[in-house]
């Protein structure tokens, strides 16, 4: 056997690489990964849900007809346990740490984080506190503003009747005047003529 046959047999006999191979590897990957996010996602989903626990008394407490506040976990990616429209709870990139997040016109903030559910859930029930008074101090402002409007509303409108029930009186004023002087001028004439005929000539 010659050097150039054993070389290649050598090279014959090396590992063949085929593409399908390739693929079914890649498969097995992408669905291990995949199982680990969707445990990581359940498992976040899992935490907030307790969360979402902790706060149902306060929810509870919340009138039956406020439609403002929401306390559910969406099925979101990442899971979102909802306060209200603007704000939620998401886990942190520690699979640990609560974080409590609004949505405002300059941005998202944060408002609190804990890895502590108990302090995670204090702090959710501080905010919807101060969104309670906030809303009545709004909701007593805007009635302030209500009364004040009517009040101006009515001024108004008694300054406007004024001036048509000042023409009214100017007018009867106007008539008694002339009645008076009309009665003044008959019985000055009645005086004349009483005088004209009843003294002798």
């Amino acid at each position: 056997m010659t050097g150039g046959e054993a070389g290649d047999n050598k090279f014959g006999e090396g590992k063949v690489r085929r593409l399908s191979d390739a693929v079914r590897r890649v498969r097995i990957a992408e669905s291990e990964r995949s199982d680990a996010y969707a445990d990581l996602h359940e498992g976040d989903r899992a935490r907030l849900e307790l969360l979402a626990e902790e706060l149902a008394g306060v929810f509870s407490e919340l009138p039956a007809d406020d439609a403002y506040f929401i306390c559910k976990v969406a099925g979101s990616t990442p899971p979102r346990l909802w306060i209200d429209p603007t704000t939620h709870v998401v886990m942190a990139r520690d699979r640990r740490s609560y974080r409590l997040l609004k949505d405002t016109r300059l941005g998202r903030l944060t408002l609190h984080e804990s890895a502590d559910l108990d302090e995670a859930a204090d702090a959710v029930t501080d905010y919807i506190a101060e969104r309670l008074i906030e809303r009545e101090r709004s909701q007593e402002s805007d009635a302030l503003v209500a009364k004040l409007r009517t009040v101006a509303m009515d001024r108004r409108e008694a300054d406007e009747a004024s001036p048509g029930q000042a023409a009214d009186r100017g007018s009867m004023l106007i008539w008694a005047l002339i009645v008076f002087l009309a009665g003044f001028a008959v019985g000055a004439l009645g005086l004349v003529a009483y005088a004209w005929f009843m003294v002798p000539g």
